[in-house]
């Protein structure tokens, strides 16, 4: 069943700002549009979906089979995980065309929806079906994944054509519905997974997509009215990307079915390292593209190089924050005290801390950038990211400390809680003052036809991050304990140097995006 749409309109460009001005004029949802209200909730349960299940993987596929799980190798559930997460972002790219170029962006999120949903349904089903039924569903959702995210978030920066703090307080407000499905999720998916079956915690993941698909269903004509309802493109150019699409989803499945019939073997780790080649060589030839043949003007080309730049040190946050799931899942359960009087906690559910920073916080932050621009003090963009990378590196110090606690008592001595609820609030600092900002930075910095496209490359650093995080998020382990410190000092490091060079560059960049603002 398709999503409701509005046809194409043959009227002038002024016709149709007066149509979208009902939609982006609107303040009824905390001097935000109505449409946010529709994004938000849609996004909610996307992410209750993606979160739910993420942490989750690991526990599950290296949990012994007489537990019930894959009884798989630390760094071989970690590379699958971190494969999974970069999957997910990178199909964001060709998602972005595919909305762009055929579906427009409001059906791109409806299918998108269904995918998801049809993917937990296989996930969950798997324990009846076989193993394979596993893969294939994580593959579902990496498709639908790649349509809902960049398109969604594009579409939230369709309601602000005017720019400037209203559309990052509403990308904060956005931000904050992402984070209180990652807030729910773990919380639920984590008891019944952890306690119950691993597949009743994946099921339950599932039934948050349908929610999504029914908010979004039943309000977007009423909120989102013509804003991403068609592509931009021509008919024939919409045929053209139709095959392209279809044809590239065939070839996946075919290479799924392979595996899943052991024809082909397939190693995680390395895949993952094959992979994030592959994507650094990707991008570069897009932004190669980018700059020498989409013919855009010498201003437009000065927000690219911006875009970037901002880009490539967001990999380097991505490449620690999203080691959440992965090494310091492990950690909380393998070294973290979770008893709360006398009842052990699910270790899933310290993977919400963040969340419940995120929601916390996420106001503050929103009114501190408008504070700030209305006394002409704020910050730009590569600014926030270096105040997003040091704050980030200073919670990974945190896990340095905690860890050599760990050695000192020989593995047996298990650490509080507050050492991990430290660093997550640390790394939450960081990811207010640069995920929202980079979102809007891209839609505010994009060429208009490239829009979608531009929030696909967004994501694609987050997976290149992700990809990496899922490398050296499995040195986490009781035999060797000396990998953990090691591990968490080269990772705040990183993030240090980043954080140094962006410093330099901030003057530059800042001069550069004044001379092209829109």
């Amino acid at each position: 069943m398709a999503p409701p749409s509005v046809p194409a309109s043959s009227a002038p460009a002024a016709v149709d700002d007066a149509a979208r001005l009902p939609y982006t004029g609107d303040r009824s949802f905390f001097g935000q549009p109505g449409g946010l209200a529709t994004l938000f909730f849609t996004e909610m349960w996307e992410r209750f979906s993606y979160y739910g299940i993420r942490p989750l993987l690991v526990l599950f596929m290296t949990a012994a089979l007489a537990q019930g799980g894959f009884g798989f190798e630390r760094s071989e559930a970690s590379a699958i995980v971190g494969i999974y997460a970069a999957s997910v972002y990178l199909a964001s790219l060709p998602g972005g065309w595919v909305a762009d170029r055929w579906l427009g962006l409001q059906r791109s999120i409806w299918y998108g929806g269904v995918f998801i949903a049809l993917g937990h349904l296989s996930i969950a089903l798997s324990a009846l079906l076989a193993h394979g039924a596993f893969f294939l569903g994580l593959v579902l959702i990496v498709i639908g994944t790649g349509l809902l995210k960049p398109n969604i978030s594009a579409l939230v920066g369709d309601l602000y054509p005017e720019g400037g703090a209203r559309r990052d307080a509403g990308f904060s407000i956005f931000y904050m519905g992402i984070n209180t499905g990652a807030l729910i999720a773990p919380l639920i998916t984590g008891i019944l997974g952890e306690r119950v079956g691993w597949h009743w915690g994946f099921g339950a993941a599932g039934v948050g997509m349908l929610f999504g698909l029914l908010t979004f269903r039943s309000r977007v004509k009423r909120t989102l009215g013509p804003l991403g309802a068609t592509p931009s493109a021509a008919p024939d150019e919409q045929r053209r990307v139709k095959r392209w699409a279809l044809g590239g989803t065939a070839v996946v499945f075919a290479v799924v079915l392979l595996a899943m019939f052991g024809v082909i073997r397939i190693d995680p780790v390395a895949v993952a390292a094959a992979v994030s080649l592959a994507m650094a060589v990707m991008a570069a030839l897009y932004f190669g593209y980018i700059f020498l043949l989409a013919g855009l003007s010498s201003d437009e080309k000065k927000r690219m190089a911006v875009i970037l730049a901002l880009c490539l040190f967001s990999i380097v946050f991505w490449a620690a924050f999203e080691q959440a799931p992965t090494s310091l899942n492990l950690f909380a359960r393998d070294f973290t005290d979770r008893t709360v009087f006398g009842w052990e906690m699910p270790t899933l559910w310290l993977q919400s801390a963040n969340s419940f920073f995120v929601i916390t916080l996420a106001p503050v932050f929103g009114a501190l950038w408008v504070a700030l621009a209305k006394r002409k003090l704020d910050f730009s963009s590569p600014a926030k990211f270096s105040f997003a990378l040091v704050m980030a590196g200073v919670g990974f110090l945190v896990m340095v400390w905690a860890s050599n606690r760990v050695i000192a008592g020989g593995g047996a001595v298990k650490v509080s809680m507050l050492w991990l609820t430290v660093s997550y609030l640390f790394q939450t600092f960081g990811e207010l003052s640069l995920s929202p900002v980079g979102l809007s930075s891209m839609t505010k910095l994009a060429p208009r036809k490239f829009v979608g496209q531009m929030m696909g490359l967004w994501f694609l650093a987050t997976a290149m991050g992700n990809l990496i995080a899922g490398l050296v998020g499995g040195h986490v382990n009781p035999e060797n304990l000396q990998q953990m410190p090691e591990l968490f000092q080269r990772t705040a490091t990183s993030l240090f140097v980043a954080a140094a060079i962006l410093a330099v560059l901030v003057i530059p960049i800042r001069r550069m995006m004044a001379t092209t603002a829109k």
